[in-house]
């Protein structure tokens, strides 16, 4: 710095000395005699005041020109700033409502897909549980009655409790009694009726109904007209005309007292009864609380239309006052006068999955609409368009009140810079007239000198000396000049040895990262219903953790890992070799018991005093779904189940390879489920520690795990990778951070 700053002066000095010579004696200047400035008389400022009034000169013309476009780019900012802010917000609140609206659009359409789905699997259900029930009552048929446990009770003395039993109903006009052959039949079916309900309680009733004019009807409530006959109701008219299930087109009034009802039913035709229907009811109050549901808050709600556009489900549908032998009022999504519904209904109606905008008494709606395939039924979900737009609308007062908060600030910033910048420029005037004072005093004729060593240092000549005798401070910034030549050489030289050190010892620890990377799998085995996902971190350049995964007999793998004791280069080294004898031992091997204590016999032989390796490895058979689990001294595993979210760590833990010639190598046995998930890690993922030197621990692994349990073996380590980030922050990885994930893949 010193250099620096005396080449600074004495160039400024020379060009002081040049101006004046040039100015005030031209012929001697000409004619190259040397000046001496006191041999002026007739120059009255010295040199003192010289550089003073050159120093003051230069300083207000500098400051005065910065302060000038200073100012007029303090203005300008302020102003461009503003008006950025404010083109910038309303660029925001256009593509933020744009977007918005978007998504909320999107938003009903995957919940109208997604509550249609279920309402199909709902349905589906119900098909299948009917097609059991008919293949029952066909078997029924073609045997001798059987005594049902489930009782059966007569129309005129039911049972206090209908869930207790059924009850048999004859028709006006019946030909068949209660004690025939027929009717007995029929009450064997108990049983199966009581099964089919319990099953499925979406279910209002279960019943079969004959040709003869029975019907058996389960729970027992008994509460049919005396005049009801089932061989006149449109469900067992359809049934008996056509194979397989038939649901009723439209919902009518149960003659059960149970409201509004669907009804699913199936003939089946066997001698030497004739047609035999069974059915069962769901109440359209039903449909629209289980089935359908209402999703969205009191001010929107599902509704239910057939291929014809008649309404079978909605919020406050009833039968009201229509009786059970009385037609009911269908309503129609066709029947509305907006334009816009009767394109809605259309789109249902064909099985098209999308949104619309209609009006219901005034109100703007969104409704969103999907096909529920199995039933040739489309649902759709109503709701106020307001209900969307509110938060767009909120949020556009937020950018506005934000642009103007924003351009108050720009301003008042601008203005307190502006004022920021005057005081600045008189301290600054003040403190150059210091200095240039300062200055004036100490330059003498030893800058000249000083300029000489301080060009030949610059020029990279080291072994020049500066001699100055003028017993001052001078002097001694010479004898500074001289020892900094010294030292700098010196330094010099001790840097360019240790940059080229340095440089090695980089570029071979990069080679040992390469290589030690290069032991670990290049990607995870394709095993059939397996996600599997790997990841090792090494705390420095190097580390002592390593994965594998070994091909075994029969299809079978064994999944191994392992922590080295110590870190650096010398616990990758270690890593290295008990990788090696691993893998060898394991390779080709039906199982890891011997193969495990073959290698720990030769680690134990081959490590150097006080290095050890904790190891885990895991044999999968990917057909059982079961893994027969070794540990040396590692820490346990983690199972979690995919049911029940139910977390394991695995207990057996025995003593780390390398310590002991023998080892136990009895395996621990752990089966496996679809959906469950097999964590195995080292102590780098348990012992994270934060900047409070508390450990990440199992407790915070379990909940991840459990969290996530559902994803993707990718994304559960990911998760567990960045929750550990998260939780030490910016203290540094203390150690080797490693983790195994395997996935049992639900089924389909």
């Amino acid at each position: 710095m010193r250099q620096h700053l005396f080449h600074e002066i004495v160039v400024k000095r020379d060009a002081l000395f040049t101006d004046y010579d040039m100015y005030e004696n031209i012929p001697a200047y000409a004619s190259g005699i040397s000046m001496n400035f006191p041999a002026y008389p007739r120059i009255a400022l010295t040199i003192r005041v010289k550089i003073l009034v050159l120093f003051l000169a230069l300083s207000l013309a500098a400051l005065a020109i910065t302060g000038y476009f200073a100012f007029s780019a303090i203005t300008n900012v302020g102003s461009y700033a503003q008006g950025s802010s404010q083109a910038l917000g309303a660029g925001v609140v256009n593509d933020s409502s744009t977007a918005l609206l978007s998504l909320g659009e999107q938003y009903l359409v995957r919940i109208a897909s997604d509550q249609a789905n279920f309402t199909d699997a709902l349905f589906e259900d119900t098909d299948s549980e009917m097609d059991i029930l008919a293949a029952q009552t066909a078997e029924f048929q073609r045997n001798a009655p059987v005594v049902s446990s489930t009782p059966t009770y007569m129309e005129n003395n039911p049972p206090s409790d209908p869930l207790s039993g059924a009850v048999l109903v004859f028709a006006p006009g019946a030909t068949a009694t209660p004690g025939s052959e027929e009717a007995r039949t029929l009450a064997g079916l108990a049983d199966a009726l009581k099964a089919v309900y319990t099953s499925d309680n979406d279910m209002t009733s279960v019943y079969i109904a004959t040709d003869s004019g029975m019907m058996l009807i389960y729970p027992g409530n008994g509460t049919l007209p005396k005049d009801y006959d089932p061989r006149t109701r449109q469900w067992y008219i359809q049934a008996a005309a056509q194979e397989g299930l038939v649901w009723s087109d439209a919902p009518y009034v149960d003659a059960g007292n149970n409201g509004l009802v669907m009804t699913c039913s199936r003939a089946v035709t066997a001698p030497p009864y004739g047609h035999w229907v069974i059915g069962s009811d769901v109440s359209t109050k039903t449909i629209n609380e289980d089935f359908i549901g209402q999703t969205l808050g009191e001010n929107g709600y599902a509704v239910l239309i057939n291929q014809n556009g008649d309404v079978i489900s909605r919020p406050g549908l009833s039968a009201g006052d229509v009786r059970w032998n009385e037609p009911f009022g269908q309503e129609n999504a066709f029947s509305g006068n907006d334009p816009g519904l009767g394109v809605v209904a259309a789109n249902m109606t064909a099985g098209m999955t999308g949104i619309g905008k209609v009006w219901f008494d005034g109100t703007e709606t969104y409704v969103a609409y999907a096909p529920v395939s199995s039933m040739n039924w489309s649902l759709g979900i109503s709701l106020p368009v307001s209900q969307i737009t509110q938060p767009v609308e909120k949020f556009t007062g937020k950018i506005e009140g934000a642009t103007q908060d924003t351009g108050t600030h720009i301003t008042a910033q601008t203005d307190r810079l502006k004022t920021v910048f005057s005081i600045l420029f008189v301290v600054i005037l003040l403190f150059v007239l210091l200095v240039s004072v300062h200055l004036s005093r100490v330059i003498t004729g030893p800058v000249a000198t000083l300029k000489e060593g301080a060009a030949a240092f610059g020029d990279g000549d080291l072994d020049y000396r500066v001699t100055i005798r003028s017993g001052d401070e001078f002097e001694d910034l010479a004898r500074s000049f001289n020892t900094m030549a010294d030292a700098l050489k010196e330094n010099i030289g001790n840097l360019k040895r240790t940059t080229a050190e340095k440089e090695r010892y980089a570029k071979e620890m990069e080679i040992a990262r390469s290589i030690q990377t290069s032991f670990l799998p290049e990607k995870m085995p394709e095993i059939p219903g397996c996600d599997i996902s790997a990841v090792m971190i090494p705390a420095m350049e190097v580390g002592g953790d390593f994965y594998d995964v070994v091909p075994l007999r029969d299809g079978k793998w064994s999944f191994v890992i392992a922590d080295v004791s110590g870190k650096g280069v010398s616990a990758a080294l270690f890593m290295a070799m008990s990788r090696t004898l691993i893998r060898a031992a394991l390779e080709g091997a039906p199982d890891t018991s011997a193969p495990l204590c073959t290698a720990n016999r030769m680690i134990a032989r081959n490590a150097p005093s006080s290095m050890f390796v904790t190891v885990f490895s895991a044999v999968f058979n990917p057909v059982k779904l079961t893994l027969a689990c070794t540990n040396a001294g590692h820490n346990p595993p983690l199972v979690v189940r995919g049911d029940s979210g139910e977390a394991i760590f695995l207990q057996e833990r025995g003593v780390a390879m390398g310590v002991l010639p023998d080892m136990d190598g009895t395996p621990e046995y752990v089966q496996l489920k679809p959906g469950d998930l097999f964590i195995m890690y080292t102590d780098g993922v348990t012992e994270a520690f934060d900047a409070r030197y508390a450990a990440f621990g199992e407790d915070r692994l379990v909940r991840i795990a459990q969290e996530c349990r559902t994803l993707s073996a990718g994304e559960v380590r990911d998760r567990i990778i960045a929750a550990i980030r998260e939780f030490t922050g910016p203290v540094p990885q203390s150690d080797d951070i490693t983790l195994v994930v395997i996935r049992v893949l639900p089924h389909p």
